[in-house]
């Protein structure tokens, strides 16, 4: 006993309350080193407040619980790298925040702002594999996971060749922590192999889309649009666009996930996209 630590001490030598310490003995992030059978008091070790201490740091500039679990068992090298790669995510939304807040502003004075760069291309006639789900924000990403790369790209289904064939998700309704809009994940066949790969992956719908012209913005880095600001900004800059022009949306929102041009194996680029009439 004499070599362990009281709850209080350590939470004040660790910078932790007690509630906190409690928090994390339960979701097994900081487990103490004895708990005393009968009165359920918890004892701590002190070669245990390094880690406390991270635990501290790292709450205090937003690293979620989850990311800490993650973090506590590396080594040196790789936690540095996952708490610099943490950091330079929420400076991204940060930047996606300050754009989405200053575009609003100038919105609101009647001043006309471009947080990205709009363009239009056209697309032809198409024959698309869609799977159609009601879906939470959270539930994005897994479920394009796994019917983009494990079912459909690792099965060797094909696609169409450049930005024609790059798979892309459809929001038909509001998609967020809370809402779980229709959300339509589709991947472009040819023509001429519709039927036949279609007849072996029943559960997925096989439609046409007609030939459109699509206005759209990209981002500057591979990846997917982690942070729902980010995406909002993006989606506000395709509605005022679409002001200035006159152009007229044609159904819902889409992310799209292009082909990547340098080839690196970094990932395709996310784009936001929406077809107009």
């Amino acid at each position: 006993m004499r070599c362990l630590l009281s709850i209080g001490e350590f939470a004040r030598l660790s910078r932790l309350s007690p509630k906190a310490l409690r928090l994390y003995d339960e979701l097994d992030l900081l487990v103490p080193a004895r708990v005393d059978p009968v009165t359920g008091y918890r004892w701590y070790a002190g070669t245990q407040l390094d880690d406390a201490r991270l635990v501290a740091a790292l709450r205090r500039v937003g690293v979620p619980l989850a990311d800490i679990r993650t973090i506590l068992p590396m080594e040196p090298g790789p936690a540095a790298d996952a708490i610099a790669a943490h950091w330079a995510r929420s400076e991204a939304e940060h930047t996606a925040r300050r754009h989405l807040v200053a575009h609003l502003v100038d919105r609101l004075h009647g001043r006309n702002s471009t947080m990205y760069e709009v363009a239009v291309r056209t697309l032809p006639a198409r024959t698309l594999l869609s799977l159609l789900r009601r879906a939470h924000q959270d539930e994005l990403v897994p479920i394009g996971r796994e019917l983009f790369i494990h079912r459909l790209r690792r099965g060797g289904v094909p696609r169409l060749e450049g930005i024609a064939g790059a798979p892309f998700l459809i929001y038909h309704g509001e998609v967020s922590d809370d809402s779980d809009g229709p959300v339509e994940w589709c991947w472009p066949v040819p023509d001429a192999q519709a039927d036949e790969i279609a007849a072996g992956l029943p559960d997925l719908a096989l439609r046409s889309e007609p030939a459109h012209e699509e206005a759209y913005v990209r981002r500057d880095v591979p990846g997917r649009w982690d942070d729902t600001t980010e995406a909002e900004a993006a989606v506000q800059a395709l509605a005022a666009w679409g002001a200035r022009q006159e152009r007229r949306a044609h159904g819902g929102i889409r992310l799209v996930l292009a082909p990547n041009p340098s080839g690196d194996g970094t990932g395709p680029i996310s784009e936001f996209a929406v077809p107009l009439r």
